[in-house]
Parts: structure tokens; C-alpha cells; sequence
């Protein structure tokens, strides 16, 4: 059997549906599953030992594009069984509907009535985004409710430590001293941003009680926070802070953060990440739930306030005032990592 997929172009959700994958993977285990997603996905599907191939989605974010999708479906013709569609758009259900792929499964999001012949609407019944995407492994009249579910296998990434040996030597790091990942961006916006002083704190601790060294990931966006973070840290602490926020691709801080001793982050897909390498977390989430897109580790400390305006999704604080993440101080976290991270397990 051969399996395709139109993968989620967020880094946070491609790495949640690794769930799906080890699920259908387990059902048909002689089938092919390959994934259609933006080509920045590759270095995340290449580490799923599930995902036989990775094809590039040459059409951008909300571009359309009618033509280039009927286009590619008949280049796929006659490839595939089973087709699951984990975007909600319309337009990602074109692909495999015009490549008539027998089987085309995926909630009902934007009306995909017969664009999809396998078309789920009960989608609220499923709490998490992890079990949303777990459901459409199994059969629709077997798919209720979360309770229906068997034990979701929770996403990880494989890295081959030829690899991590390689971006070491290249970046010019060394693990010597316990390695503290830092991610202080958030794609989503503001409001999932904890602010830079807090994280600088941490970073104090870290440095200073536990000996370690800090790495600030990210991309070129996040570049200034990160700046930032270091330049609250004393001048002796700054030797042991290294910026690597668009300094790597996604690959090479995937295999950079393999080797973390632990990761704190904010609510965003490097986060997913380092809870998929096994990585310690300490998760901050500012106006967005942990009910909805958990880290999915055993070792992690979830922290947020309790203020009355969160969780409001919002990417920008309606109020102006940003309390859910000034409010939430960075004692909470150095707790958290020393929870999680006994000081016995660093010597």
C-alpha cells in the first residue's frame, strides 16, 4: 500500500503528526507513507524513520494556484491508495482529489464535501491536535471521541551522532559544560513571548549555579531577543552564551539540540522539537493552552498564570498589557529546571 500525506506547514504540527504516521504505519505495516509538505519540512521527516520520502509542495502558504495543483495531482495519478489530508484548507485537499487517490481521508474544515470521501466532522470531540491527527488512522464509525483511542505513540526524531559531531565542529561548540537550549521565539506572535529579562535570569542561574552553558535558538527573527537575553548576562557569563538564532538550519539545530541538557521555550514549534528528541522542558505559555498543544515528553514542567484574559489565542495582547507573560517570573522556571534537571545529574 502505498500512503500519502499533505502535511501541516507549521514546524509545531509537522512534528505532532508524526503521531499519525507511527499509528498507520502500525495498521499497514508494508506500506509506503510519503509526506507533501513546504521543503523547510525535510529536515523534520528525514529524522521519522516512518516517512519513506519527503515531496516538496512547491505552492507557498495561502497561494492557491489552481492550475499548479491539478498539475501536480496528475503527475501523482496512480501512485497512491490512501490519502490523509491534515490541513483544514480546501486547497490541500486538491492535490490528492485530483490525483484520484481512491481513499481520501481529513476532517471537513473548509466544506471539502467530495473533495474528500472519507470526511470527518466530529473533529471537537478530539481534544488535543495530536489526537485529531491520530483518529483519522482508524476507521470513522470506531472515531468518537478521545476515549476512543488507543495509547498515541508520541512523536521523536532520530539523529545520527555522526551528524551532531559534524555541527559541533562547525558551530565550534563542545559539550563540556551541561548545555541549556534557550528558544525565545514564537512565529505565532507577541503574546506566546516570554520576555527576554526573564529569560536572562534563567540563563544567569544556569550559568552561574549549575555550571552550564547556554545556546539561544531560533531563527534570524528571533536574532534580536536573543542578542538581547545575552546582553543582560554579566561579562564573564557572556563567554559561556552562544547566539545560534539563524546561525543553523533546522537540521542543524535539531542535532544541536539532541545534546541539550535540557530546553526552555516558549509555546512554539521548537519546543515540539526538543520535546521530541527526549529533551527535559520547561514549556511557557503566555495566551495560548497546553490543553490544546502540549509538549508531548514525560519530562516536562508546564508553566502559565492564572490571570482571568488567558487563554485569548490572541497573537497581540488585547488589553496592551501582556500580564499572562510579565507576570510569570523566572524563579518558576529555575524551579522547574532543577525538578527536572537534579544538579547530581550534570556532575
Amino acid at each position: 500500500m502505498n500512503i500519502l500525506v499533505i502535511g501541516p506547514a507549521w514546524v509545531g504540527d509537522m512534528v505532532m503528526s508524526h503521531s499519525l504516521y507511527q499509528l498507520l504505519q502500525q495498521r499497514y505495516p508494508d506500506a509506503r507513507i510519503d509526506v507533501m509538505a513546504p521543503d523547510w519540512c525535510r529536515p523534520l521527516l528525514e529524522r521519522m524513520p516512518e516517512v519513506s520520502q519527503a515531496i516538496r509542495m512547491p505552492l507557498g502558504h495561502g497561494e492557491f494556484n489552481l492550475k499548479k495543483r491539478w498539475k501536480l495531482g496528475r503527475e501523482l495519478k496512480g501512485h497512491y491508495d490512501r490519502a490523509y489530508i491534515l490541513p483544514n484548507s480546501l486547497k490541500s485537499s486538491l492535490i490528492p482529489f485530483f490525483a484520484r487517490v481512491p481513499y481520501r481521508c481529513g476532517w471537513k474544515g473548509e466544506s471539502r464535501y467530495g473533495l474528500l470521501n472519507d470526511l470527518r466532522s466530529n473533529k471537537r470531540d478530539f481534544t488535543l491536535m495530536v489526537a485529531r491527527y491520530a483518529a483519522l488512522a482508524f476507521d470513522k464509525s470506531a472515531m468518537r471521541s478521545d476515549q476512543d483511542l488507543p495509547e498515541i505513540p508520541p512523536p521523536y526524531l532520530q539523529v545520527n551522532p555522526e551528524d551532531v559531531t559534524l555541527v559541533l565542529e562547525k558551530m565550534q561548540l563542545t559539550t563540556q559544560r551541561p548545555v541549556l537550549a534557550i528558544c525565545p521565539g514564537a512565529e505565532f506572535g507577541p503574546a506566546k513571548r516570554w520576555p527576554e529579562t526573564q529569560y536572562a535570569e534563567v540563563a544567569q542561574h544556569w550559568i552561574a549555579q549549575r555550571g552550564g552553558q547556554v545556546w539561544i535558538f531560533g531563527s534570524k527573527k528571533d536574532l534580536p531577543v536573543a542578542e538581547q537575553i545575552k546582553a543582560h548576562l554579566g561579562e564573564n557569563q557572556r563567554t559561556h552564551c552562544q547566539l545560534l538564532a539563524g546561525q543553523t538550519s533546522l537540521g542543524e539545530a535539531i542535532d544541536l539540540m539532541s545534546v541539550a541538557s535540557a530546553v526552555i521555550s516558549n509555546d512554539s514549534g521548537l519546543m515540539h522539537i526538543g520535546a521530541a528528541l527526549g529533551r527535559p522542558i520547561v514549556a511557557i505559555y503566555g495566551s495560548t493552552s497546553p490543553n490544546y498543544t502540549p509538549p508531548l515528553s514525560q519530562t516536562v514542567e508546564i508553566l502559565h498564570t492564572d490571570i482571568d484574559c488567558r487563554p485569548c489565542f490572541k497573537r497581540t495582547c488585547p488589553l496592551g498589557h501582556l500580564k499572562c507573560l510579565t507576570e510569570l517570573p523566572a524563579s518558576g522556571a529555575i524551579a522547574a529546571l532543577s525538578k527536572l534537571v537534579p544538579l547530581q545529574e550534570l556532575d
